[in-house]
């Protein structure tokens, strides 16, 4: 019975043109065999169980372990915050190339002005920052990475999104008004992620915009420049500075230990940029639409000018 309800179902499913790869998620639907994902170009997939440990830097991690093995950085979709580390352990700096070290590139995750700082607010922090916009405007992925969390948080955020990324951060994406995305997603930097909105402790649609580490907050000026809307440095050097409550930017020499973990020599490499192949999509028309050739879309992405396209598939454009 179990078999003929899911096999009905996935025969349903493909009398409405549905195939065997993804694009953008819109829904998710229980079955007796799991939870199916449903796509905006009328495709389908099983949700598949994640074995992942959340460790996306290996070096960053190690790091961390050596400063103090209580630092945690586990993998959760149901907590917002799974971790309590207390960085005022960090003995030593750490470098993160938060643009280049895992071709990383950056994208503004919604176009709007700020509206409100990172610092005391109401006699509590404010742990990021407001940027504006319209219910149902588009939010999204600041770097490439996967989806951690993407649920209704009680505790203020309301609609709430968290990716955490190869580049050792996390970015928090809240007050939203739909899902477009789901946990233990891959998701490519630039990506829809989200609709804006005015869910949880908000009062007028905006975004609220953080960026962590190891789930402590840091002011996401630290990195972004709002009003140039571009990164202020490929480079981050963490210290425990950074995580007092209200520091900002020009804080950093105040509390900056004299030695430098892995201090890096700073190659600067060109802008990384991915195109998700979409319905229809030839080598040529991506090309041409990216300014590129044929043989460079081959040569960055390892394949051949006949190669099948899979729908859904990041490619590499620059």
């Amino acid at each position: 019975m179990i078999l003929r309800s899911i096999t009905l179902f996935i025969i349903f499913c493909l009398s409405l043109g549905f195939q065997a790869h993804a694009q953008r998620a819109l829904d998710t639907i229980e079955t007796e065999l799991g939870k199916v994902v449903l796509y905006s170009n009328k495709t389908w997939s099983f949700l598949q169980i994640s074995t992942f440990d959340g460790i996306m830097n290996p070096r960053i991690n190690q790091l961390m372990l050596a400063q103090d093995p209580s630092f945690r950085h586990p993998w959760s979709n149901d907590i917002c915050f799974p971790s309590r580390n207390d960085m005022s352990k960090l003995k030593d700096t750490l470098w993160l190339c938060v643009n280049d070290e895992y071709d990383q590139h950056f994208n503004m995750p919604a176009p709007g002005i700020v509206t409100s700082r990172y610092g005391p607010r109401n006699g509590r922090n404010h742990n990021g920052i407001d940027i504006d916009l319209e219910t149902g405007d588009t939010v999204y992925a600041t770097w490439s990475g996967k989806v951690r969390y993407a649920k209704y948080n009680d505790g203020g955020f309301g609609n709430l999104v968290i990716i955490r990324h190869p580049n050792g951060l996390e970015t928090l994406y809240a007050h939203l008004s739909k899902f477009l995305v789901y946990p233990d997603q891959d998701i490519v930097a630039g990506e829809p992620i989200a609709l804006g909105g005015n869910t949880g402790h908000s009062y007028g649609s905006h975004l609220h915009f953080e960026i962590r580490f190891y789930d402590c907050p840091m002011n996401p000026e630290e990195i972004i420049d709002f009003t140039k809307k571009d990164l202020k440095n490929e480079n981050l050097f963490v210290h425990k500075g950074l995580f007092r409550p209200g520091a900002k930017p020009s804080d950093y020499y105040e509390d900056h230990p004299t030695e430098v973990v892995q201090a890096p020599v700073v190659v600067r490499t060109p802008q990384v940029r991915y195109y998700k192949v979409r319905p229809g999509d030839t080598l040529t028309e991506i090309a041409a639409r990216n300014n590129t050739t044929v043989s460079q879309l081959c040569q960055l992405n390892g394949i051949k000018p006949t190669a099948v396209l899979q729908l859904g598939r990041s490619l590499r454009v620059k």
